[in-house]
């Protein structure tokens, strides 16, 4: 699941990416444009809600394509987001 927040005042807005605890099992990042796709960047964490989850901060009005990276470099997509031409997700914010 993908959240979005307002726009804040310096025109920036936070995105969270959140999955299940065990699903897929092993390691999972986002990665996108708004990291350089690099895997390392942006690891989801365990939170006390059971979730795991990482946010990003993108300038407000920008679009961007991400997916997620699980362990053994399986790559997937969020599935309440719909690719935009069959491959990665885009979002516009």
């Amino acid at each position: 699941m993908v959240k979005t927040a307002r726009v804040r005042r310096d025109g920036s807005v936070r995105v969270t990416f959140t999955l299940p605890v065990n699903e897929p099992a092993g390691a999972v990042s986002v990665v996108g444009d708004f990291n350089g796709w690099d895997p390392f960047a942006h690891p989801l964490r365990v939170r006390a809600n059971r979730r795991r989850s990482a946010s990003v901060t993108v300038p407000g009005g920008s679009t961007f394509r991400f997916r997620y990276l699980a362990e053994g470099g399986r790559w997937f997509d969020d599935e309440t987001v719909q690719p935009a031409d069959g491959e990665d997700a885009i979002i516009a914010v």
